[in-house]
């Protein structure tokens, strides 16, 4: 029996099989991975019902997550159930997104927002305790003057300091007293609220 020129070698098709069809598109690209993408500092509002264990729960959420935490402040609210969390962090925007997701669902948890894309005001607080001479003394308070800080305790070999401002600055004036020593330091971290009429708080369900 002779081979059909036209087959190129191959088999024969069997009788009825049906051709392969073409795929009707391409497949869609894949998604990006948590962790997976560029890491940078991302800004999160939780508002909680004011109960025990709800800090822990959070806190144990993004160390799971394995997120680097750099400041939590927590505060109450105007209603007195309730309290505001700010939350700074560094993780690329996937995983940041899923761990907003998630810690929406926890219990007593009202509203997650990212502000980190929004326009926002941006303060700290941040107590300085600063080594003082009486050779330099002068030196510190003019300091303290020019930053707009204020002092707060005065004692023979030191000056406790309240400073407050964005987070650049108090940097900013931390860096410039260090050269005179510090004893002490203590930041509440970055407190934020969104500009313009809007509102997280005006925004929970209840």
């Amino acid at each position: 029996m002779t081979a059909d020129p036209a087959s190129n070698g191959r088999a024969p098709a069997a009788a009825g099989a049906a051709p392969v069809a073409e795929p009707a598109h391409a497949a869609p690209p894949a998604r990006a991975l948590p962790g997976g993408g560029e890491t940078r500092r991302h800004t999160l509002i939780a508002i909680v019902l004011d109960k025990p264990g709800v800090l822990n729960r959070v806190s144990s959420l993004m160390r799971a997550r394995n997120f680097n935490i750099d400041s939590l402040a927590v505060s109450r609210t105007d209603q007195p159930d309730t309290s505001r969390m700010t939350i700074t962090l560094h993780g690329d925007d996937v995983a940041v997104e899923q761990a907003a997701k998630q810690l929406y669902r926890l219990i007593d948890v009202l509203k997650v927002q990212e502000v980190t894309n929004e326009p926002v005001v941006a303060q700290e607080l941040a107590l300085v305790k600063i080594r003082a001479t009486d050779a330099n003394r002068s030196e510190i308070l003019k300091l303290v003057e020019l930053s707009k800080g204020r002092v707060v305790d005065l004692a023979a070999d030191a000056v406790i300091v309240e400073v407050t401002g964005p987070e650049s600055e108090v940097d900013q004036f931390v860096a410039l007293v260090r050269t005179y020593g510090i004893k002490e330091l203590v930041r509440t971290g970055s407190v934020v609220m969104s500009r313009g009429s809007n509102s997280i708080e005006e925004a929970v369900k209840r």
